[in-house]
């Protein structure tokens, strides 16, 4: 089993400098290294890492919105994506198993690079939103709110097409599980999921029992011609009455026990070749309970690698 290597990708381009560019440091204070076990990635070139962790830094924020592409800070994601590209690549071409913590949302698009510049590979989407905007219906322009559209070749060309190689996936290697946003995003005319995704929303979650559904969503992703696949938490797939600390809460979500039973099941075996974790937003989280808590949850979920190990 490949040793976890945890790599710091603390960029708020996609959203805007709210906190979750404090995620790495909480969880890190929260002791997830030191239980985990992990060794620090050192695929970041020495001036973009601090002295003890493996880190990607960010360009500064612009707040203005893009007019050509209508997204925030455009070229600062592309360039942040190579960047971590390299880094995850880095952990990779050791025979590790990356682990990011971001950050938003955005920072999925380096993570898949890495992948993509390797050959064919899927995602498991673990998210309260299906976050498949483009850009003329998300009010902001935050690519946070549309990195799965992005993935998978709906957007901008500076950001679907990343080295040439975009899109980064095919829509029938990925699988949605556990949104909750359908009535919000149709409202906002977000536009909708292909039909060639596979999309297990949270109703759907709880007919089935989160490891069943776990279970089919791994099963599909292994029944491709993929060579594995990558899997994307944001925290506010769990229930808004356990995990406020995010920037757009939503009511209901996943219980801490339902999310550590779908990470055990899509994190156990070889065919998973990484995990990112974003959005929790530690300023929202005064007394440190909820950091305490998604460290252990992040523990159990990871803890069939570090068992293996």
């Amino acid at each position: 089993m490949r040793e976890l290597m945890v790599i710091e990708a603390p960029s708020v381009l996609g959203l805007r400098p709210s906190g979750v560019q404090d995620l790495p440091g909480a969880l890190r204070d929260a002791g997830l290294l030191d239980r985990l076990g992990a060794a620090v990635a050192m695929g970041v070139p020495p001036l973009e890492r601090s002295r003890e962790w493996g880190r990607v830094e960010a360009a500064a924020y612009d707040p203005r919105r893009d007019a050509n592409t209508g997204v925030l800070n455009p070229v600062g994601i592309a360039r942040y994506s190579v960047a971590l590209a390299d880094a995850v690549g880095g952990v990779l071409d050791r025979g590790g198993f990356p682990v990011v913590l971001g950050g938003d949302c955005s920072i999925l698009l380096g993570n898949l690079l890495a992948l993509r510049r390797r050959g064919r590979y899927g995602l498991l989407f673990l998210d309260g939103h299906t976050d498949f905007y483009q850009p003329s219906a998300e009010p902001t322009g935050e690519v946070a709110s549309m990195e799965l559209a992005l993935v998978t070749g709906r957007g901008p060309s500076l950001l679907t097409d990343l080295e040439g190689r975009g899109p980064l996936l095919r829509d029938e290697d990925v699988v949605a599980l556990g949104f909750r946003d359908t009535e919000e995003s149709t409202a906002a005319g977000m536009q909708p999921l292909p039909p060639g995704l596979h999309a297990l929303d949270l109703d759907a979650v709880r007919a089935l029992g989160a490891d069943a559904a776990a279970r089919q969503a791994v099963e599909r992703l292994n029944g491709g011609g993929s060579g594995g696949y990558w899997v994307h938490l944001d925290v506010d797939v769990l229930d808004d009455a356990v995990m406020p600390a995010v920037d757009y809460r939503i009511p209901g979500g996943l219980t801490w026990p339902e999310l550590e039973s779908v990470l055990r099941t899509a994190l156990a075996g070889e065919r998973a070749v990484g995990f990112d974790v974003t959005i929790f937003n530690p300023r929202l989280d005064p007394d440190g309970s909820i950091a305490a808590r998604l460290t252990e949850c992040l523990c159990r979920g990871l803890s069939e690698r570090r068992s293996a190990h």
